[in-house]
């Protein structure tokens, strides 16, 4: 024993032993990207706010003694208990009215950014595995759409579906969805040249395999990433339209139709105007920090595995 050992030992303390291993747990890669997500402080607060805000509109509803639909006897009341973000001048309590157009409106959103993601991933990783030809023609047409005038078009089509909800979602989601694609290619055309694809390819998995157990799973960052950007564009998308008046119609509603509505009453009843345009703005937000949050999370040069 040496005579520091000895010190140590008369002092009380306790030294390791040269042999002793410590074992630290291995972390898939999951556990990595969620670590670094939850460590984002404006991602994690934002997330929190963007549930509360689904829960609130599609369970409140239920638990709301006003229907969004209905009448009440208090026309034009300024918030107060009884109606929390006032009434409209025709006696429709807001707080049921702004409950169904965050509903609507978060439908819309949600449903292009799946549309949208799923045809864009898919068009772009195959593009990027095969290249060649194939890729030089699919990726003039996703050119083609990107040059399309997203809202014009949307303008018309929107005017002639008779403003449902879902025919605005397939619209919008049928003109972004070449954006994914763009993204998904370029991941793609770095994945197809690792040794995982060399080696599967050298056990014999079909194209289609490859790119749909291997290619898109491991481009899956980017493509997440996109579909949360996605969602904040539908919101905005959505917004414009029934702005316009070509969006979703009434007796149904949006938080875009409730602004439209409410414009020319911005100045003698203003909860009927900045309400729903909050409501707007929190939820393209916190869409946002949760993309930066993602995209944080996923950048392969933040990736250091300890075992």
């Amino acid at each position: 024993m040496t005579d520091t050992t000895q010190a140590a030992g008369a002092a009380g303390g306790e030294l390791p032993h040269i042999g002793d291993e410590f074992t630290v747990k291995e972390r898939t890669q999951t556990q990595l990207v969620l670590r670094r997500f939850v460590r984002h402080r404006a991602a994690m607060a934002s997330l929190v706010i963007f549930v509360l805000i689904v829960l609130w509109a599609f369970i409140g509803p239920y638990l709301w003694h006003y229907s969004y639909q209905k009448f009440t006897p208090d026309n034009s009341q300024p918030p107060s208990a009884k109606h929390p973000f006032g009434t409209n001048s025709s006696g429709y309590d807001a707080y049921a009215q702004v409950m169904r157009g965050t509903q609507t409106s978060l439908k819309i959103a949600i449903m292009i950014a799946v549309g949208s993601t799923l045809v864009g991933a898919v068009w772009g990783a195959v593009a990027g595995f095969y290249r060649g030809v194939v890729d030089a023609v699919m990726m003039r047409i996703s050119d083609l759409v990107l040059t399309l005038p997203l809202l014009a078009i949307a303008l018309v089509i929107s005017a002639r579906s008779g403003g449902s909800w879902y025919w605005i979602a397939i619209v919008v989601a049928g003109l972004t969805w070449a954006y994914v694609s763009r993204v998904v290619r370029s991941t793609v055309l770095s994945l197809r040249e690792k040794e995982f694809i060399e080696a599967a390819r050298a056990l014999g998995a079909s194209d289609t395999r490859i790119i749909f157990r291997h290619l898109l799973p491991n481009a899956l960052g980017p493509i997440i990433v996109n579909a949360t950007i996605l969602v904040a564009t539908g919101i905005l998308i959505e917004t414009a339209l029934s702005f316009l008046g070509f969006g979703v119609q009434p007796p149904d509603t949006s938080l875009g139709l409730l602004v439209s509505q409410a414009q020319t009453a911005v100045d003698t009843r203003p909860w009927l105007f900045y309400i729903p345009g909050a409501f707007i703005i929190a939820i393209a937000l916190t869409i946002n920090f949760i993309g930066d949050g993602l995209r944080d999370a996923f950048d392969p040069r933040q990736q250091r595995v300890r075992q």
